[in-house]
């Protein structure tokens, strides 16, 4: 039986959903934050770490394991897949935060509370598969929202829709989508509140 041609909504759907995953916003809010904060050199030296420790051997780590059969696809949308993503997503983050703390005497905050909504996902894997780009995508709108308030409001609709694709694919329910919505607003209000809190 021929499968029917993908509907243009489903299309558009697929494109937005690809291009706004976890990674892709998370090296956007970086290189912002960077361009943002820093000059070339400092923005370097900060993002260059996390792109070598963390965004790379994540994106190795889903390639290696779609190609050889262990996840279904790139989004690992199998909830029994996804333990291991996390797993491995914690350890290259952790990696990171001691990488961070010996060189800079601190921890990275963001990506403390990375690893919070990591964990917090993780958790929730367990009783039901909670949407990780939702989650992300309203972090990453937290995030934005600390720095240029007007950005972190442009990035809340942009998780808005990145959650309605991810329905319209049905990678999710509305039921996973939403309660990927309220762990990532929990992480983000905490966020904000410490971040606010060590500043003064």
């Amino acid at each position: 039986m021929e499968e029917k041609p993908a509907s243009p909504l489903h299309k558009v759907s697929r494109i937005i959903s690809d291009f706004f995953n976890p990674l892709v916003s998370l090296i956007i809010f970086f290189v912002y934050m960077s361009v943002h904060e820093y000059n070339l050199n400092q923005a370097l030296k900060h993002f260059l770490p996390i792109l070598l420790m963390v965004i790379i051997p994540v994106i190795a780590w889903i390639t290696y394991n779609v190609k050889t059969g262990k996840y279904t696809n790139m989004d690992v949308s199998n909830r029994v897949q996804r333990k291991t993503l996390y797993i491995f997503i914690g350890i290259c983050v952790i990696a990171y935060l001691v990488y961070s703390y010996l060189k800079h005497g601190r921890f990275d905050f963001v990506m403390l509370f990375i690893l919070v909504l990591l964990l917090a996902l993780q958790v929730s894997n367990y009783f039901i598969k909670s949407s990780m780009h939702t989650a992300f995508n309203i972090f990453v709108a937290a995030l934005f929202f600390n720095i240029d308030t007007s950005m972190g409001i442009a990035w809340l609709f942009v998780a808005a829709l990145v959650g309605l694709t991810r329905i319209i694919l049905k990678r999710h329910t509305p039921k996973e989508v939403v309660l990927g919505a309220v762990i990532a607003f929990l992480v983000s209000f905490l966020y904000l509140y410490c971040d606010i809190q060590f500043r003064n």
